[in-house]
């Protein structure tokens, strides 16, 4: 028990392993908020049959699945820091225009459901590159590590099915709302945590 209290202990006081674990956290409670919320938007104020319910559903954790099968390609080539970049900064200008154009009035199912398909698309790249870079430092207390993100992950994505689940009017609005939210949190959390390549280049030099 000692030594698991140790760990924590460090890990609380890195700075850069919490930044790294919130931008999972927001992202997966982005994921989590569509989880919580599609079937009652999509069954009860689209209209879909629960097949087609599972088809829509399916087709997110698909892009989900599918594009975090490109990590390890991309990763190689760019590296760690610029594959999160890119990818927190096309799943807040996704989530983003979604909210816009919700707010304009255009609540059409096929919107809602590419928007949705591209941002977790990137969502995709976001996880497991945020939880590589945030165990790569703590290679001997990296099952506490994990422990401790998974668990920073899921009590966050709790809190914001809560709140979205609060504001829920029969509309897509409170979900798009939450999504938005969760990924102007993360691209916030990453511009702190995560330093463009050039800059990290200039440091080393």
């Amino acid at each position: 028990i000692g030594s698991a209290l140790r760990g924590y202990g460090v890990l609380l006081r890195d700075r850069n392993f919490l930044g790294l674990s919130m931008i999972g956290a927001f992202g997966m409670a982005s994921f989590m908020a569509y989880l919580a919320n599609s079937s009652f938007i999509l069954i009860d104020h689209y209209g879909l049959n629960p097949t087609l319910y599972s088809v829509m559903f399916s087709i997110n954790a698909v892009s989900f699945i599918g594009v975090s099968q490109l990590t390890g390609v991309l990763t190689r080539r760019f590296g760690l820091n610029a594959v999160v970049r890119t990818a927190v900064n096309g799943f807040i200008v996704t989530m983003l225009a979604l909210l816009v154009v919700w707010l304009l009035g255009v609540d059409r199912l096929e919107v809602l459901a590419a928007l949705l398909f591209i941002g977790y698309g990137f969502l995709g790249l976001v996880i497991p590159t945020t939880a590589v870079l945030a165990l790569e430092e703590h290679g001997q207390i990296a099952g506490t590590a994990s422990a401790l993100m998974g668990t920073l992950q899921l009590v966050t994505a709790a809190v914001v099915m809560g709140v979205v689940g609060s504001f829920f009017d029969g509309t897509a609005r409170p979900m798009v709302i939450g999504i938005a939210a969760c990924a102007v949190v993360a691209f916030a959390l990453t511009r702190l945590t995560i330093k463009p390549v050039r800059l990290v280049a200039a440091a080393a030099e």
